[in-house]
């Protein structure tokens, strides 16, 4: 198991007793996003044509933020932390190196140009619930 996995694993089994609650010390922004273990905060979030959200990892574990491929406006261009052009590329570096993945107190920030709803979600705690939504109007 490599070091990154490992950590993120155990970080999260640290902290199941404080689910939900934001760690870092700064409040969130207007247009932010935070993660706590197994949750976006908020999990859906609307916004104006242009607006730039930015997700920070307000957690311990390492988190994602992976756009559904299927589940954006069709102009859309694809979103995820590490910067990767599909959900399947995102998802294939996550499971073979970990790669995409945000630190605690990393962000990661997309500018939403085109109007409809997207949604996202974090690749290792998809199964857990922790997905979003961000309505662009």
């Amino acid at each position: 198991m490599k070091r990154r996995t490992l950590l993120a694993t155990l970080g999260g089994a640290a902290s199941v007793g404080l689910a939900g609650c934001l760690g870092g010390s700064e409040p969130l922004a207007d247009n932010e996003i935070g993660m706590s273990t197994r949750a976006f905060k908020p999990m859906s979030k609307t916004v104006e044509t242009g607006t730039t959200v930015r997700w920070r990892n307000t957690d311990r574990g390492v988190h994602t933020v992976t756009a559904y491929g299927d589940d954006i406006p069709d102009e859309a261009e694809y979103f995820a932390t590490g910067g990767f052009d599909s959900e399947q590329a995102a998802k294939n570096a996550w499971y073979n190196s970990t790669d995409g993945g945000l630190d605690p107190e990393e962000s990661f920030e997309y500018t939403f140009e085109v109007p409809g709803e997207y949604g996202y979600y974090c690749i290792p705690h998809e199964a857990a619930g922790m997905v979003g939504t961000v309505v662009v109007e």
